[in-house]
């Protein structure tokens, strides 16, 4: 990793594979303190393992005011892929949104994760392996923030914490 030199202990890395990619979002997870941002195509099945949805269910017990946002292209498949996420949307329904993009923001392709303020993974295109993270990176993980936060406001809420079949 180099140093980014925004704070003492801030690094960036690029590396490749989805592998890593979903490992690093699992051994970040546990270290949230607050907020935990996703925004992809779709998510992938690592989050119904029953070592994320574990890892998530703990940090949304922590503290009545820790969220889980995502914002994601595609939520078609969400039921079939990540029942256990949905168990957590019924769960914990103040503390996890899941929203839609709407058509204006389906160009946008680089699907990342951010752990509260100043830790992040970055893929820079949904299609390819190429990814960073950024630990202790206050100035990259703004740079997200602030796409998330544009992505999030041409978005709409999809997934709703609701019983089917009632």
């Amino acid at each position: 990793m180099q140093s980014t030199g925004n704070l003492p202990n801030a690094e960036y890395r690029r590396f490749e594979g989805m592998r890593e990619y979903d490992a690093i979002i699992d051994s970040l997870i546990p270290q949230t303190q607050r907020v935990i941002r996703v925004f992809d195509r779709t998510l992938s099945r690592a989050y119904n393992s029953p070592r994320r949805f574990e890892a998530l269910r703990q940090f949304l017990l922590a503290n009545r005011l820790n969220c889980l946002m995502i914002v994601l292209h595609e939520v078609q498949m969400l039921e079939c892929d990540c029942p256990r996420l949905l168990q957590l949307l019924r769960q914990f329904s103040h503390a996890v949104s899941i929203r839609q993009t709407l058509r204006v923001a389906k160009q946008v392709y680089d699907p990342f994760v951010i752990i509260d303020a100043s830790h992040y993974v970055h893929r820079f295109h949904y299609d390819h392996l190429r990814c960073a993270q950024g630990t202790h990176d206050v100035v990259g993980a703004q740079q997200l923030l602030d796409r998330f936060a544009e992505i999030r406001e041409v978005s709409a809420p999809a997934v709703r914490a609701h019983v089917s079949g009632l």
